[in-house]
């Protein structure tokens, strides 16, 4: 039996791949196609391994992938079939997507590493359009009826549940896990100020996922949700707000020292970095940045019709400063238009010989090894500079090389590669492991007390830092660490606990209704778990292949297999059922799940 393929769609811009796509299309409404989705898995899920069964079954020479996997002569579930399994193919799961399920990894494994990542290039499946909806600012006070009202309209709950519920069920992956890599160097963080500004803002970040980077940062400084949240908007001939351009210029771009096309540090004779800007130039880009507003809906001039989830519009003239202005070794002479100016300071931050090395690794960090070589960052800062083609800030061409690269790839990864799962990794590789069907209610219930609630960064500095050293490790990083608190980690292993030990479908929080609209819940689907856990032999194999990485020693396997023998039950399924829970939290309470390598 083949479990059908989610539905997915052709991302306009892209070029078409020379691998078949689903032929089914996406419905226009977001929520709409999270139903239909979340209907289907509902239906498929049970069956997800057999589609292992389906594609792996026979010798395998007529699929795509077998050349090189001569010895994969046995269905996929049992033990020695999810063994032969490259560990690779894994390893990109968990570095592209949200984490392993059966349909990725069969479809990596079929398709190989490079005609995966091409094919995902061309899908959509995520979207925040639909939440895009503008209200004034009086809206609750006029309107107290409304139930929910700040909630809905005021919060970042509606955006971080669709996050969550495209992220578990969405078939484009790729796209996500690079918005969200975005989300976190491009930071915003929702204040309560507009629902539809910040779901207007993470659209753009998933639209932009393949595109151009000048292009994007352009979008982000003109949009009136970073407006908003950084000060540019209303910022004056009078009092330039210098914060918009500091953060631009230290952590959107170039980052205050030189680095060389590897990322390390420029340094003088005396061993001294070198700064990239001046406090000069920070004023200077202030004032290129002045003379912007809001722009206005529902016919009010007032405050009350700001609307954030536009790009912001030109102020009067006399809030901007059209004098000339130099920053950056770059001049904007007198009479300058506010757009002009806007241009200037992105090209020269852009156009930074440091922005290629420090974007890249950046993105290194967040998708593969939070310490990357110095040749693998100098690769990959190369390819943002020049795609072959002639073009700067290709992020299609950026990630792919980032994937593809020596040092992301291989079945043995270097000593010091990988990285730590962040929470909100946590929450959904064990999400898409498990099966679950959601509407991400449960999840933004959940991140806050993780430490980490998606959108919500204490700072624009984001949860954690890209430098945070990694303790007892001289030399060695781990961003994702800081929020290894002693309670965070507490919650980690309870959440995990919870979600599989205690996961089934009466939990209160796959049910609980926050009153949001459209409120569906989340359905954990065991059955194709269950039918695994009646041969613990089958089922050590598929879980350490889905949640290990088919990492784990002979030793560990074996001790796994006796923990599971160890849980017993008169009836049978209750038994099988038991033990999928009991392997999967096993699992996911270990090193080889909570470290990406």
């Amino acid at each position: 039996m083949v479990t059908p393929t989610p539905a997915a769609t052709t991302a306009p811009d892209s070029t078409p791949s020379s691998t078949p796509t689903p032929a089914a299309a996406q419905p226009a409404g977001g929520f709409a196609y999270l139903t239909g989705l979340a209907s289907d898995l509902a239906d498929t899920i049970a069956n997800a391994f057999w589609r292992f069964l389906a594609l792996f079954t026979a010798d395998g020479t007529n699929l795509a992938w077998s050349n090189g996997l001569t010895a994969f002569r046995q269905p996929v579930l049992s033990a020695s079939g999810a063994a032969a399994v490259p560990p690779d193919v894994v390893r990109l799961a968990r570095q592209a997507t949200f984490g392993p399920n059966p349909q990725v990894v069969a479809r990596i494994s079929e398709l190989g590493v490079s005609g995966w990542v091409d094919e995902q290039f061309t899908l959509r499946g995520s979207t925040y359009k639909d939440l895009i909806e503008w209200v004034p600012a009086n809206y609750c006070s006029a309107n107290p009826g409304v139930p929910k009202c700040v909630l809905t309209h005021f919060n970042r709950a509606r955006i971080a549940a669709r996050f969550y519920a495209d992220a578990t069920m969405a078939p484009d992956q790729l796209r996500q896990r690079v918005a969200f890599a975005l989300s976190q160097i491009l930071v915003v963080s929702n204040p309560g100020d507009s629902t539809a500004g910040l779901a207007s803002y993470q659209q753009m970040l998933l639209d932009n996922a393949f595109g151009n980077y000048g292009e994007l940062l352009q979008g982000v400084t003109l949009h009136g949700y970073m407006g908003r949240y950084l000060n540019m908007a209303e910022s004056a001939r009078a009092a330039p707000s210098e914060n918009y351009a500091r953060e631009l210029l230290q952590l959107f771009s170039m980052g205050p020292v030189q680095l060389a096309r590897d990322g390390t540090p420029v340094t003088d004779s005396g061993g001294r970095t070198l700064p990239n800007y001046s406090t000069e130039d920070v004023r200077g880009v202030a004032r290129a940045l002045t003379g912007w507003t809001y722009a206005h809906s529902g016919g009010r001039t007032d405050w009350i019709g700001w609307d954030f989830s536009l790009p912001m519009v030109p102020a009067a003239t006399s809030k901007y400063d059209g004098d000339a202005k130099s920053f950056l070794g770059t001049s904007v002479p007198a009479g300058a238009s506010p757009a002009d100016s806007v241009r200037a300071v992105v090209a020269a931050a852009f156009n930074h010989p440091s922005t290629p090395p420090r974007i890249a690794k950046l993105l290194i960090q967040n998708l593969v090894t939070a310490n990357p070589s110095r040749g693998y960052v100098g690769r990959v800062a190369s390819v943002f500079e020049n795609n072959g083609s002639g073009v700067r800030g290709d992020l299609k061409a950026v990630v792919r090389a980032i994937l593809l690269d020596p040092e992301a790839r291989g079945d043995e990864p270097r000593g010091d590669a990988g990285k730590v799962k962040e929470p909100i990794l946590v929450m959904t590789s064990l999400a898409r492991a498990i099966g679950l069907s959601t509407d991400g209610i449960a999840f933004v219930l959940k991140d806050v007390y993780l430490g980490q609630p998606v959108f919500s960064a204490p700072s624009v500095f984001n949860f954690y830092p890209p430098d945070y050293p990694l303790a007892r490790a001289r030399g060695l990083v781990s961003p994702e660490s800081k929020l290894l608190s002693a309670g965070n980690v507490t919650e980690v292993h309870n959440l995990v606990f919870n979600w599989t030990l205690r996961g089934d479908a009466n939990r209160q929080e796959y049910s609980w209704d926050m009153g949001l609209p459209n409120f569906t819940g989340t359905q954990p689907r065991w059955t194709g778990w269950d039918q695994i856990a009646t041969d613990v032999d089958r089922l050590v194999a598929v879980t350490n292949l889905l949640l290990l990485d088919n990492s784990a020693t002979s030793a560990q396997l074996s001790a796994l297999r006796s923990a599971l023998l160890g849980v017993r039950h008169n009836d049978p399924a209750v038994q099988a059922h038991k033990r999928a829970q009991a392997a999967l939290y096993i699992a996911a309470t270990s090193p080889n799940f909570l470290v990406d390598r």
